[in-house]
């Protein structure tokens, strides 16, 4: 289904070198935050303390949490569970206090600031767990990639594969320095985002390379980048719909989802945009410059002569 049909291809391999100065440029100032400032890790991967409370009513997200940040909190996640009555408390690790003071106090400042509540279970996550989940969740990370990797791998000729693996990575790396620069609070949700934001980025490489390689069969007399031009050219109401359908279920989760989804949805809008970019204006340019041409993808034939024998090559 098409939404409209541009008939004119739009010439973008003729700007390729300056989109790839640009992809270069926040590639390195991604990985430069990432080091010089590195994630802001959630208490999953920290530790710290989680203190479940219930209310009567519908409880107020918001005046609960002006209120531990009125009594000197700082860093912690409030979000509703089960119900809209019931709230998760999660608070960094306090030294010096075992999880019946932290409960303890927790609820004084409810009390004060927002009554209502009743105290359910305390739980400390410790560093050492924390710092399992990270592990476990970098592995996580690590084998998704490695099997999209391994999937371009036999599923193109290698100038392809080399060049959508190479814009994959450039996305996943783009969102952890976002994250990095604002400090967004980096926790298992954005990490579950940063698959997910993998696997449709290897899925529109997989579109467009595609159609380059049929535009390859079927156009002759085409260059490498004009054969690029009319491949991308083609699929640009696909990208609409598509990824037009997908960014506006993730605004609903920005505006709706709450604290629990904001830095998810976060994480997804940034990956959907750099996605079609490293696709079209990252992945592109690199087949070009690793010197694709129809004659990788076009099988050569042999003519067979009246004898039966192999003749020549067409």
């Amino acid at each position: 289904m098409e939404f409209f049909r541009i008939k004119k291809d739009i010439p973008f391999m003729r700007h390729a070198l300056v989109f790839n100065i640009i992809s270069l440029t926040t590639f390195v100032l991604a990985v430069f935050f990432l080091f010089y400032r590195g994630l802001h890790l959630s208490v999953e991967f920290t530790g710290g303390t989680l203190v479940e409370v219930s209310y009567t009513e519908a409880a107020d997200l918001t005046k609960i949490r002006e209120a531990l940040a009125k009594a000197g909190y700082s860093d912690f996640t409030v979000q509703n569970f089960g119900t809209s009555r019931d709230v998760m408390l999660r608070l960094p690790a306090i030294e010096g206090q075992d999880s019946a003071k932290i409960g303890e106090s927790i609820m004084a400042v409810l009390d004060k600031d927002a009554p209502g509540a009743s105290r359910g279970r305390v739980e400390v996550v410790g560093a050492q767990v924390g710092e399992e989940l990270a592990q476990n969740g970098s592995m996580a990370l690590l084998l998704v990639i490695a099997g999209i990797v391994i999937y371009l791998a036999l599923r193109f000729e290698w100038r392809f594969a080399v060049s959508a693996i190479i814009a994959n990575l450039h996305d996943v790396v783009i969102i952890l320095g976002c994250f990095a620069f604002f400090q967004w609070e980096f926790s298992l949700s954005v990490l579950a985002g940063v698959m997910a934001v993998l696997g449709y980025s290897v899925n529109e490489s997989v579109i467009v390379f595609d159609r380059v390689r049929e535009t390859f069969k079927r156009a002759r007399g085409l260059t490498t980048a004009q054969t690029i031009d009319r491949a991308i050219t083609s699929t640009i109401s696909r990208t609409v719909i598509t990824h037009g359908s997908t960014q506006f279920m993730v605004l609903a989760m920005f505006f709706l989802g709450g604290e629990t989804l904001y830095y998810f949805s976060i994480a997804l809008t940034i990956g959907i945009c750099f996605g079609i970019y490293s696709s079209i204006l990252v992945a592109s340019p690199l087949v070009i410059w690793l010197g694709l041409s129809r004659e990788h993808l076009v099988q050569k034939k042999k003519r067979i002569d009246n004898t039966g024998r192999g003749g020549a090559v067409v």
